[in-house]
């Protein structure tokens, strides 16, 4: 590794770490907390992860023993990526939530689906770590690995859907959630060509770390930029309605709908409260009914109360 790529690296280590500062403190400042709470906690661990594998590599061999100094690094670094992979995936799942907002119904629906293909994308990763000759720190590392592009995938799909979907939601190129979604997009792109490129050129490693670092630069420049500008109202959204968005919405919204209850049967006074108890009773007592002749009111008693209550009961729910 040559003296100027050494260089290079720790400038784009202290920008990116100054950058993701101005970043977390812009969507601070600007009130986003609420709609985009992942992407804070995606910031908040990378400025704490950067911090402490910088400190740690300047300390290793001198305040720090060096195979310490290793261990500490290599369970931060694999920690906190795992972390941040997750992350993402909450980021598009709030970028998708906040895209739907106008259509409940495929709101609703699209996040069912979302954390399907989540779970699902999580068990595929563990799973798929699993060989014959896996030690601890292998496992973490294949697994993480895998995790990693199993989010940068089906983070791409998603997002390809949100780009699709921005215009006839109502948003426009300048939205915080097209800035959101189009940092994400560019970093999985990065994250898919990085684990590519080191498995057929292991050697330039060095080379693509350099990369790496201005295109996470550039990500961060982009959501700084698109958090601190003023952002344009939302359009309101109109559909034809031969609309498949609307169509959609309303299958979704009916399939989503609670199914009406009917009393079948009788209902004993003891569900009722003693008030209801009493409203009913005076209600009975108003009922029109048949006026007996002589000998129904000699051969007939009247009815015990909670018998009244039953019949009145079953008369209100049937």
């Amino acid at each position: 590794m040559c003296v100027p790529s050494v260089s290079l690296l720790h400038a784009l280590g202290y920008t990116e770490l100054l950058l993701c500062v101005v970043a977390l403190c812009v969507l601070v400042a600007k009130k986003q907390w609420r709609d985009y709470a992942a992407l804070g906690l995606f910031l908040a661990v990378r400025i704490s992860s950067d911090v402490i594998l910088t400190g740690v590599h300047s300390a290793s061999g001198h305040l720090i023993e060096g195979h310490l100094a290793y261990r500490i690094y290599f369970y931060v670094y694999w920690i906190s990526f795992a972390v941040e992979s997750v992350l993402a995936l909450l980021i598009v799942y709030s970028v998708f939530r906040l895209a739907m907002e106008p259509l409940k119904g495929l709101q609703t629906l699209g996040m069912l689906v979302f954390k399907w293909a989540a779970g699902i994308s999580v068990a595929v990763a563990l799973g798929s770590a699993v060989t014959p000759d896996m030690t601890g720190t292998k496992y973490i590392m294949d697994a993480i690995s895998q995790l990693q592009r199993t989010q940068s995938i089906l983070t791409l799909c998603l997002l390809l859907f949100v780009t699709f979907a921005i215009r006839p939601m109502g948003l426009s190129y300048s939205s915080r959630i097209f800035g959101v979604s189009l940092g994400l997009g560019i970093m999985s792109t990065n994250d898919l060509v990085q684990s590519a490129w080191l498995v057929f050129n292991p050697n330039l490693a060095t080379t693509y770390s350099v990369i790496n670092g201005v295109v996470i630069c550039t990500i961060l420049a982009t959501w700084t930029a698109y958090f601190a500008l003023p952002e344009p109202k939302r359009r309101m959204i109109v559909l034809p309605t031969t609309s498949p968005f609307l169509r959609w919405n309303q299958i979704s919204q009916a399939l989503g709908d609670s199914p009406g209850f009917v009393a079948i049967g009788g209902v004993p006074p003891e569900l009722f409260a003693p008030a209801e108890l009493e409203v009913m009773r005076r209600a009975s007592l108003k009922m029109v009914t048949p006026f007996p002749s002589a000998s129904e009111r000699i051969h007939v008693a009247p009815a015990p109360l909670p018998e009244r209550i039953r019949a009145f009961s079953l008369k209100i729910y049937s």
